[in-house]
């Protein structure tokens, strides 16, 4: 079953400031990416133990690296939802 993926206003925010080209590629990649299996490691994606993070977030957090940019998600496996 695929998580469904929920864009915080903090990230929403941050996202439309970023310039058209590479938001396409971020919201391909989060697209693509973390829809299924969002909480398995893998060449772009990587658990950050005790990560410090200046917004609100459940631990663990991950990250998915598309190219220079990083998206920080949680996954709240219960409910099936990321939240980036």
């Amino acid at each position: 079953m695929a998580f469904a993926v929920q864009i915080m206003p903090s990230a929403l925010a941050e996202l439309k400031a970023i310039k058209g080209f590479y938001r396409r590629q971020i919201v391909q990649a989060v697209d693509e990416q973390l829809p299924h299996q969002p909480h398995v490691q893998t060449k772009n994606r990587k658990l950050l133990e005790n990560a410090p993070a200046a917004f609100e977030h459940e631990p663990p957090l991950w990250e998915l690296r598309v190219g220079s940019f990083r998206v920080f998600y949680d996954v709240d496996e219960a409910n099936q939802v990321v939240f980036i």
